[in-house]
């Protein structure tokens, strides 16, 4: 049977575990370093089968022996910035975690493709290919798909369409600056900048930026998981079913828009083993000067990591 593991049971994993299984097109491992938890919220997921009609089995494990085989590996694990924790301290925490789980998984599962949703996530996509040593096609994190998704949101209520006719294009590093780009986000086939003021547009990529700290202002001691697992579960059924559907990843770049030997927010194309193709769009002198400030947020942060 194919399997996919969720690395992580925390609401983002438990909850893709959920999607995941629902879709019902492989065995669903969930894994956390908590005795109980991924066993516990698996065996509640497993209860919903009957109900739902789904056939392929969800596991909770603490270990990593469960996972053997898989073809995709998702990686939730990592803790949340905490009050008075600097974001070096954050990124030293995360990346001991990531080191350890990316040894794990490939261990049993050297084949597999690997997913990466633990934050920051381009830094923690980019060590998890260093620490890997898979080609870069083989590694990807999540980053425009719940950002765009965000944006399609806020476009379609201010326009009055379904979410669905907005084909978003989110940009960048998955943070504060990221770059929304009005002239390639579509609404029924129309771009952005055609139908909403500059200033308008202007507002609405903003919300789309802050789309997680808004969530987190109000839930107050959690932060969004339900857009992130859906987008994640949007990424990993393109890969595993191959259906080279193109959406807004974080990848590793090797001359791609002028950069290289970084991991960045770019439209892809998905499918089996990972990405296909990074598709390269015709950017302005402006859209291009704010992917490369946004790159250079991210090439801090990399530098900020102990990598031999």
């Amino acid at each position: 049977m194919p399997k996919i593991s969720v690395i992580g049971a925390g609401n983002v994993g438990a909850t893709l575990a959920q999607r995941l299984i629902e879709k019902d097109f492989a065995d669903v491992v969930m894994l956390d370093v908590v005795e109980g938890i991924p066993q516990g919220k698996a065996l509640d997921i497993s209860q919903s089968a009957n109900v739902l009609g789904f056939s392929h089995t969800i596991t909770g494990s603490n270990d990593y022996a469960e996972t053997a085989g898989s073809e995709i590996v998702v990686i939730t694990a990592g803790i949340a910035r905490k009050p008075g924790m600097t974001r070096e301290e954050l990124l030293a925490i995360n990346q001991k975690i990531m080191t350890d789980v990316v040894s794990n998984c490939l261990k049993y599962s050297p084949e597999a493709t690997l997913v990466v949703v633990s934050n920051p996530v381009d830094t923690m996509t980019y060590l998890a290919w260093k620490l890997s040593g898979l080609p870069r096609k083989r590694v990807v994190g999540l980053s425009g798909v719940l950002d765009g998704g965000r944006l399609a949101t806020f476009v379609a209520r201010e326009l009055g369409v379904k979410p669905s006719a907005v084909t978003p294009c989110v940009m960048g590093e998955h943070g504060g600056s990221m770059v929304v780009m009005p002239r390639f986000t579509l609404v029924n086939g129309k771009p952005l900048s055609e139908l909403v003021s500059a200033e308008k547009a202007d507002e609405l990529a903003k919300r789309a930026v802050n789309g997680g700290a808004e969530i987190v202002a109000f839930l107050k001691t959690g932060s969004a998981f339900y857009a992130p697992s859906a987008s994640v579960a949007t990424m990993v059924e393109a890969i595993f079913t191959g259906s080279g559907k193109v959406m807004n990843c974080a990848a590793v770049l090797d001359g791609e828009y002028g950069l290289k030997n970084i991991v960045l927010g770019v439209p892809v194309k998905l499918g089996k083993g990972g990405i296909q193709e990074i598709i390269t769009l015709p950017l302005d002198k402006m859209e291009n000067a704010s992917l490369l400030a946004s790159a250079e947020v991210v090439k801090g942060q990399i530098a900020a990591l102990s990598l031999k």
